[in-house]
């Protein structure tokens, strides 16, 4: 029984030392206050992107593949969409270094 107790013992730093310590990264995200989006799903050549400070936006909107089909810089809360398929998309909108990205869903 004492061999046994001597065994699980030596073994023990084995198990501990075996694994690694990973860390996340916990930097925190500046997101746009007051954002909205509307309407989604969209059925017309416009999208709406309203936030508080309503300042001027950088929009990127991605494919599904993560190519980028749409870049513009609005300073109104209307973004012409009427060259965009019908499918689904991830709009990113950047003001200030601050962004936020939401999924868009053309019909």
């Amino acid at each position: 029984m004492k061999n046994l107790y001597l065994v699980i013992l030596m073994a023990l730093p084995l198990f501990t030392f075996g694994q690694e310590l990973v860390t996340v990264n916990t930097q925190q995200v500046s997101e746009l206050q007051g954002f909205k989006m509307y309407p989604n799903p969209a059925y017309g050549d416009e999208i709406y992107i309203t936030t508080s400070s309503n300042g001027t936006k950088n929009v990127k909107i991605f494919d599904v593949f993560g190519d980028v089909v749409l870049t513009e810089r609005i300073s109104t809360n209307t973004l012409n969409i009427s060259r965009l398929l019908p499918g689904v998309y991830v709009l990113q909108v950047t003001i200030q270094e601050k962004t936020m990205t939401r999924k868009l869903v053309i019909k």
